[in-house]
C-alpha cells in the first residue's frame, strides 16, 4: 500500500516493507517448521507457515481484487482504514474505522462513506475521491465526519489512492498522528479486549505472543496459559492436515482465507474462520503474524448436518436417492470413458409390508437396518449401495468384467435376504428379495432410463414369483434363464457322474506309434446328447462345479493310464488339461490320489495354458515343481495364442510345446503359418523341448509338419476322440499308416484308420 511515511497505517508492525518477494517462502527467518509440525513440507520457514494461515503480502500479487483487499487492509491499525467502491460504498473497514463511524464492521458493505461526511464538505470529498481514484500516489484532503446529520462533527484527514478500481482510504484525526496514537491507545485497548472476534498473535517461532480474552475463551484457556504455547499444540491430526494443505496452496500461489480446526482445552473441536497478516519490524525483519479468528463451529456443524441429511438415509446411513443419482451419473461417465460396463441392481424387499403390519414400524425399521447391513456385505468396496425408498435399495456395480459378476452379486443378495431376521422380543421376521438388473451401456443411454429399466426388471422378478433376479431385456433374460438351467443341470450331472472321458491318439511322427493320448471331457446330457466342453465349461466355472468335475476327470485319467500300461505291457502316456484353479486348489486332493497310485514316471502329462507363466514366479515354480516331483510332465498348451514372453520358457520346467490348431489350419507350402510353425519347432528343439501339433486334419498338413521336424501330432487325420476301448485298439498297433490303413498289425487285428477325406473338419 503506497502511503507516505507519515501515514500511521503504514507504520510497523502493521505493514510489510516495500520490497519485492519472489515467492511466499522468501523470508529472513529460516527456522524449519518440521520441529513443530512433523509431516509438513520439509524446509518450510516459520514465516511461510504463519503466512499460510491466510493470504498475505508474502503471497504473489495478481491474485485478484479480493486478495489485494485482504492483504492491504490492516484490521488492528489504530487509525481508520477503508476500502471504498467508486460510488463510495464501504467494501471493507478495519476495527478502528468501524468504531469511528459507529457501524458494524460485518455489515459495512451496506453503508456509504459519503453519508458520514458533513454536508458542507461533500464537494471537497467528491473532488478528493475523483482525484484519488485516478492516482496511484496518495492524495490528501481535510473534511469533517459526523455519525448522524446534525451531530457535532470530528475533523479528520483523508489519505487515499486508487487500487484495482477501488479507493483505498486512511482516516486520521486532524490533530496528527502522534496525538491520534495517544488518544486512541485506550480505545484500541478497549477494542481488543472487548472484540467479538478472537485476536491471536504469533512470534517468528509460531508461538503465541498475545491472545485477547475472546480468543482464550474460544479455546477454553486462561489468557496467561496461552502465552508461549506453539500453534501446533492446539491442533489434532485433522487440523494439521488442513494446515498442511493450506501451506501447499500458499506455495502454489493460491491465496485465501481458511477454515481450520483447532482443539479446545476440553478436547472438543473448534472450527474458526482465520485471517492473518505477517508482522515486520522497521528494518523489514519478520516478527510473526497477527490473526483474526471467528468461531464458525456451529455453522460448520449445521452445514455438515445439512449435507448428511441431503445425501444420506437417516435410518440406515446409506446414500439416499440424491447421492445415488450423483454417483450413478459419475460411474456412467467413467464407464463411457473407459469403455467398460456397469450393472444397476434394483432391490425390493418382498413381504416387508406384512412385517410392518404384524410387528409394527419400529420393528420394520430394525429389519431394514439389518437388511442394509446384509446387502452391504455383498458389495465390493468400489460398489455403491443406496436406499431410495421405504423398502427399495439400489446397487451400482461399476467396472465389471463379465455379466456373471452381476449375477453372482444378485444371487448373494437373494440368498442373504431369505435368511430369518432377528427382531426384538425373540421374534423372527422372514422376507425375501426381488432384484432387477439393467446394464450400461447396452440397456440405457442415461441414468434415469437405466434406473427405470432396472425397476421394470425388478417388477418382472416379483411377477415371476419373487425371491429371484431378472434382467431387463428379453434376450438377456433368456440367456440368464439358460445359464440358470445349465447350472442346475451341471450340479446334477456332477452328482450323477454324467461326465466321461474320450481319448484322442497322439502319434510319434518318426515311428508312427501311438505313444500317448489326450483325455478330453465329454458330458452325456440325458436330453441333449454328448456335449463338448465348449458347451458347458464356462457354466461349470460360474456355477462352482468345475473343480469337482476336474478332480473326478483327473482321477479317471490316472486310473485309465495305469490300466492301459498293464494291457499294452509298455510305457504309455495320457495328457489332461489342468487349470490354474486346479493347481491352486488343495481341497480336492487329486495330486495326492496320483501319488497314491505310484504310477511309473512320465505316465501323465499336465496340459497347462501359457497364461499360467504370467502368474507370480514363485507360485508357478512351486506348482510345476510339485507335478514333476510326482513323475508328471508338463506341456504348454495352445502355444502362441497367450501372452507369455519367449524368455519365460527358459525359466520354467516345461517338457512340451503344443502348437495351437489355429496355426496348423492355415498350413500351406508358402504360408506364414508354416514359417511360424517351423520357428516354434526350431525354438523348442534348441531349448530341449518336444513339439506336439494339435488339430492336424489333412495329409498335406501332416507332411509339412513332419518335414519341419515336428515330434508328435494329433487330429482327425488319425482319429476322432473315442472311448477308452477304441483308443486301446489303436495303441496296440505297431505303426499307423495315416495314408489309409495299418502298416503292421503286430499283436492282433488292428483297426483301420479311414482316410482324412472321409472325415468332416472339426476340433481334434
Amino acid at each position: 500500500m503506497d502511503h507516505p511515511s507519515d501515514n500511521p497505517s503504514n507504520s510497523p508492525p502493521y505493514s510489510p516493507p516495500d520490497r519485492p518477494l519472489e515467492s511466499p517462502l522468501d523470508s529472513a527467518v529460516t527456522e524449519p517448521v518440521p520441529a513443530l509440525l512433523p509431516g509438513l513440507p520439509a524446509g518450510l520457514s516459520q514465516e511461510g507457515l504463519l503466512a499460510a494461515l491466510g493470504g498475505s503480502d508474502l503471497a504473489p500479487r495478481g491474485a485478484g481484487p479480493e486478495h489485494e483487499r485482504f492483504d492491504d487492509l490492516y484490521l488492528l491499525a489504530p487509525v481508520g482504514v477503508f476500502l471504498l467502491a467508486q460510488d463510495a460504498t464501504i467494501l471493507q473497514a478495519n476495527l478502528a474505522g468501524a468504531a469511528l463511524l459507529g457501524i458494524d464492521r460485518a455489515g459495512a458493505g451496506r453503508k456509504s462513506f459519503r453519508a458520514y461526511v458533513a454536508q458542507r464538505f461533500l464537494p471537497d470529498f467528491d473532488a478528493f475521491a475523483a482525484r484519488a481514484l485516478a492516482s496511484h500516489e496518495p492524495v490528501r484532503c481535510g473534511v469533517q465526519l459526523e455519525r448522524d446529520r446534525g451531530d457535532r462533527g470530528v475533523p479528520v484527514t483523508l489519505l487515499g489512492c486508487g487500487t484495482a478500481g477501488a479507493l483505498r482510504l486512511t482516516v486520521e484525526p486532524a490533530e496528527g498522528r502522534l496525538a491520534a496514537l495517544e488518544k486512541s491507545e485506550e480505545r484500541f485497548r478497549r477494542i481488543v479486549q472487548t472484540a467479538r472476534e478472537g485476536i491471536w498473535e504469533f512470534d517468528a517461532a509460531a508461538r503465541t505472543s498475545f491472545a485477547n480474552p475472546r480468543m482464550a475463551e474460544m479455546l477454553g484457556y486462561p489468557v496467561e496459559a496461552m502465552v508461549g504455547r506453539p500453534l501446533v499444540s492446539f491442533l489434532d491430526a485433522e487440523g494439521r492436515s488442513l494446515l498442511e494443505r493450506n501451506v501447499a496452496r500458499q506455495q502454489e500461489g493460491m491465496p485465501g482465507r481458511h477454515e481450520l480446526k483447532f482443539m479446545r482445552s476440553d478436547g472438543t473441536p473448534l472450527w474458526v474462520h482465520l485471517t492473518a497478516n505477517p508482522l515486520f519490524d522497521a528494518d523489514g525483519g519478520f516478527l510473526g503474524a497477527l490473526a483474526l479468528a471467528a468461531d464458525i463451529t456451529e455453522h460448520r456443524e449445521s452445514a455438515e448436518l445439512a449435507y448428511q441429511q441431503a445425501n444420506f438415509d437417516a435410518l440406515t446411513g446409506l446414500p439416499n436417492r440424491n447421492m445415488f443419482q450423483e454417483r450413478l451419473r459419475h460411474e456412467m461417465k467413467k464407464a463411457r470413458r473407459e469403455r467398460s460396463f456397469l450393472a444397476l441392481l434394483f432391490i425390493d424387499l418382498d413381504q416387508f409390508k406384512q412385517i410392518n403390519d404384524r410387528f409394527g414400524h419400529q420393528q420394520g425399521d430394525a429389519l431394514l437396518v439389518q437388511a442394509a447391513a446384509r446387502l452391504g456385505a455383498c458389495m465390493r468396496a468400489t460398489d455403491t449401495l443406496a436406499r431410495i425408498g421405504g423398502d427399495e435399495f439400489v446397487a451400482i456395480l461399476p467396472g465389471l468384467g463379465h455379466v456373471q459378476d452381476a449375477e453372482r452379486v444378485a444371487e448373494d443378495i437373494v440368498s442373504v435376504l431369505q435368511r430369518p431376521f432377528e427382531l426384538a422380543g425373540g421374534a423372527q421376521g422372514t422376507i425375501s428379495g426381488s432384484v432387477g438388473i439393467a446394464l450400461y451401456p447396452s440397456d440405457a443411454a442415461d441414468a434415469e432410463e437405466l434406473l427405470r429399466h432396472a425397476d421394470q426388471a425388478m417388477y418382472a422378478a416379483k411377477n415371476s414369483g419373487r425371491n429371484r433376479y431378472t434382467y431387463f431385456t428379453d434376450d438377456m433374460q433368456s440367456a440368464a434363464q439358460q445359464r440358470a438351467r445349465l447350472a442346475v443341470d451341471l450340479r446334477r450331472a456332477a452328482v450323477q457322474q454324467e461326465f466321461e472321458l474320450h481319448y484322442q491318439p497322439i502319434v510319434n511322427l518318426k515311428t508312427g506309434v501311438v505313444e500317448r493320448a489326450e483325455a478330453l471331457l465329454r458330458w452325456r446330457h440325458p436330453e441333449r446328447g454328448l456335449l463338448n466342453p465348449a458347451d458347458f465349461i464356462a457354466g461349470a466355472e460360474s456355477s462352482g462345479v468345475l473343480l469337482d468335475i476336474g478332480d473326478r476327470a483327473f482321477r479317471q485319467a490316472a486310473d485309465q493310464v495305469l490300466a492301459w500300461q498293464r494291457e499294452l505291457g509298455r510305457p504309455f502316456q495320457v495328457t489332461i488339461n489342468v487349470t490354474s484353479a486346479q493347481l491352486r486348489d488343495e481341497a480336492h486332493g487329486w495330486l495326492g490320489y496320483v501319488e497314491s497310485l505310484r504310477l511309473p514316471p512320465r505316465s501323465l502329462v499336465a496340459d497347462v495354458s501359457e497364461d499360467i507363466l504370467n502368474e507370480p514366479a514363485g507360485h508357478v515354480f512351486e506348482r510345476l515343481g510339485r507335478l514333476h516331483a510326482l513323475g508328471m510332465q508338463v506341456a504348454l498348451d495352445d502355444f502362441g495364442t497367450g501372452h507369455s514372453a519367449l524368455a519365460q520358457l527358459t525359466k520354467f520346467d516345461i517338457d512340451y510345446l503344443k502348437i495351437d490348431r489355429s496355426f496348423v489350419a492355415g498350413l500351406t507350402g508358402d504360408s506364414g503359418d508354416l514359417a511360424l510353425c517351423e520357428a516354434i519347432i526350431l525354438l523348442a528343439h534348441k531349448l530341449g523341448l518336444e513339439v506336439v501339433a494339435e488339430g492336424v486334419e489333412t495329409e498335406a498338413q501332416l507332411a509339412l509338419l513332419t518335414a519341419a521336424g515336428c515330434d508328435l501330432a494329433q487330429g482327425y487325420v488319425f482319429a476322432r476322440p473315442a472311448p477308452a476301448d477304441e483308443l486301446l485298439a489303436l495303441a496296440r498297433q505297431v505303426r499307423l499308416d495315416w495314408s489309409g490303413g495299418v502298416a503292421d498289425s503286430g499283436a492282433g487285428a488292428g483297426t483301420a484308420i479311414a482316410s482324412s477325406a472321409a472325415k468332416p473338419p472339426g476340433p481334434g
